[in-house]
This record gives structure tokens, sequence and C-alpha cells, in this order.
């Protein structure tokens, strides 16, 4: 099945602007992160032993909705994320980031005013996470689907935003 969408990561020129000040309004600062494995944001992957990384908060809806001149209303949530500390080259690819993949996610859905149109939870282990590609497919099948976000359940964090090939 060819997908039909794209994943996207937190885009450059938000990033910079994260790294200056975060969406929580605190200017954050960069650690050499030790042992690796933060899920990083910036380039949907694991960090590296030795990287620098930051932990900013962000508003991935408000980033949509501003680019839209919508307001993202009530569901403008703002939440940990990890992003290297300095400009790095972004995602490989746009296909689903399966490094990122934990065995438990949420797909939500969002309409083009930025309100929840629905979502599915993602109990799978990695090895089976191509399986999300179809899930992703029935979520963008709806017309009213304008984008999807991969959170974690037990953190609620964001990970990556898809949005439909259409």
């Amino acid at each position: 099945m060819v997908p039909s969408f794209e994943t996207r990561a937190i885009a450059p020129e938000v990033l910079e602007r994260l790294r200056v000040g975060d969406d929580a309004g605190r200017v954050r600062e960069a650690c050499t992160d030790p042992e690796g494995g933060a899920p990083l944001r910036c380039c949907l992957r694991r960090s590296r032993a030795g990287e620098r990384i930051m932990l900013v908060s962000y508003a991935p809806l408000r980033a949509w909705a501003r680019e839209r001149g919508v307001d993202p209303g009530p569901y403008d949530e703002v939440g940990p994320v990890f992003v290297h500390g300095d400009p790095c080259d972004g995602p490989e690819g746009t296909g689903y980031p399966v490094e990122l993949h934990g065995s438990l996610r949420v797909l939500r859905a969002y309409d083009a005013r930025g309100r929840i149109r629905g979502g599915r939870t993602v109990d799978l282990p990695t090895e089976r996470a191509g399986e999300v590609d179809g899930l992703l497919a029935e979520l963008f099948a709806d017309p009213g689907v304008a984008l999807v976000h991969l959170r974690a359940v037990v953190f609620g964090c964001f990970f990556a935003e898809m949005r439909p090939l259409r």
C-alpha cells in the first residue's frame, strides 16, 4: 500500500524559534545527551550518545493554525519535545516514523479548524509499525480530516504530524 499521507517533523523555522524561546515562554538550554535514545521531533529519530539536545515546550496545533490563519481553540496543547540543540538535516523521508514508534501511541485526527475529529490508539510492537499506514489511510479517508498528530499515550507528548496527500 502506498501511503496517502506525508509525515512532518517540526519545521526548521519553528525549531529556530523554539531554541530561542519555547511555546511556554521560557528559554531552554541545550545539554549533551550522555546515553542517547531521546525521541527527537526535529529529525524523527532517536538521539545518539554525545549529541546536543534540548527539551522544549511545543504547541503543535498552534504552529499549524498559525500557517492557516485559524484559531486552534481549546485544543492548543503545549507539551515537552526533544529537539537537537543546533539545526540538523531533518528527517530522511516522509513515511511513518518507525524509529519513534512505541507500544502505545494515539493517532489524533483534526479538522480544518483544528478541532478533534477522532482518532485511533495504536498498541503494536515496533516490528509491526508498518500497520499504522492502514490506520492512517482510514483516518484520511474522511475528507474532513486535515491532519493527524502522533502522540504518546502515557506522556501525552507530540511526536509528528501527518498530512493527507490529496
